[in-house]
């Protein structure tokens, strides 16, 4: 790809593309937050910034010429966004936009060879669509944001729509369902209840935990970036979606099984699952129609939900044994607040 420019490197996704092989490339990854995992390589370099300002972004574009940029930072836990949605709007509208206008004015100066190889990929979320009873939306289907995190990540979407139809800058939009895999922050469903699990604390599910949600292993979704980056066309949207869709009891029921078997106890972690309230606006199901994405550019996820489970858990288990320090203690201790 050549010169990679990262936003939100140091996020759960990005750590995981920082972490594949990019031996050919120089990478930059930009994040307002410290990498809590120590992920480096010898040709990424990071540095602190905020996306909030748009001279910051016009200067570091300028001065590290990306021939593509990957825009992963994003705030994205949901319960957040209800509690303090200007910082969502600041970071994910405000922020984007920032991006875009530094992307634009560095694009308008290239060369023409330069402008044909210049993408800015901009990695977004099946939450825009809203909930689904039945079937998938596609590409094209309508928005219908139900918080406000999704409703930022929506808007964010129209601008990078914008500023590829009226000014042309090179863009392309991917939409994922929920991830999970090694370096997902604890305020996130799976690790969460990985956490409270070993500590003997309850496994708060939100209503009667049958929310609907696709499954997406992180490896697979970062195959895919790297398949639209190299191979997607201009100004398009590609759905990237697992195999499996599973209730969110399902899931932690899963979890639960997989844990008796590596970390048994006297009594299984079954027992440890309780039901909570459910949090205001709980979208019941999700589901995108990837075919595009399979069809076009011969993509296909490796990992089934237990395949990838098991890494998953298997991983955490062995980075247990050293490092505590990182978590948010915040996070695992607040009863029933995980984003799923």
């Amino acid at each position: 790809m050549g010169r990679i420019l990262i936003t939100g490197g140091n996020g759960f996704i990005g750590t995981n593309f920082l972490a594949a092989n990019h031996s050919k490339n120089t990478i930059l990854n930009i994040d307002k937050e410290s990498n809590f995992y120590g992920v480096s390589q010898d040709n990424v370099r990071w540095e602190k910034h905020d996306l909030g300002s748009l001279q910051s972004w016009v200067n570091i574009v300028e001065y590290f010429k990306p021939s593509h940029v990957i825009h992963f930072a994003a705030e994205s836990h949901v319960d957040k966004s209800i509690d303090s949605p200007g910082l969502f709007v600041e970071s994910n509208i405000t922020g984007t936009y920032n991006l875009l206008q530094s992307a634009l004015s560095y694009w308008r100066d290239l060369s023409l060879k330069e402008k044909e190889r210049f993408r800015l990929i901009h990695v977004s979320t099946d939450e825009v669509y809203g909930s689904i009873q039945e079937g998938f939306h596609s590409e094209g289907s309508p928005y219908s944001p139900a918080s406000p995190y999704a409703a930022s990540k929506a808007s964010s979407d129209h601008l990078v729509q914008a500023w590829h139809k009226t000014y042309g800058l090179p863009t392309i939009i991917t939409h994922c369902t929920n991830n999970f895999g090694p370096y997902q922050h604890p305020e996130k469903l799976i690790p969460h209840m990985i956490f409270r699990a070993l500590q003997g604390k309850t496994l708060p599910v939100y209503g009667s935990g049958k929310n609907i949600r696709n499954w997406l292993y992180v490896n697979d979704h970062i195959h895919a970036i790297k398949k639209i980056v190299e191979q997607g066309a201009i100004g398009q949207t590609y759905n990237i979606a697992g195999i499996e869709e599973k209730t969110n009891l399902e899931v932690v029921t899963r979890l639960c099984e997989i844990l008796d078997q590596y970390v048994p106890h006297k009594q299984s972690y079954l027992d440890q699952i309780e039901f909570v309230s459910d949090r205001p606006g709980h979208d019941f199901r999700y589901g995108i129609d990837d075919s595009k994405l399979r069809s076009e550019l011969g993509w296909r996820p490796l990992e089934t939900f237990d395949t990838g489970l098991e890494k998953t858990i298997r991983w955490y288990l062995d980075y247990f044994k050293d490092n505590l320090h990182w978590l948010d203690q915040q996070a695992i201790e607040r009863q029933g607040i995980y984003d799923a």
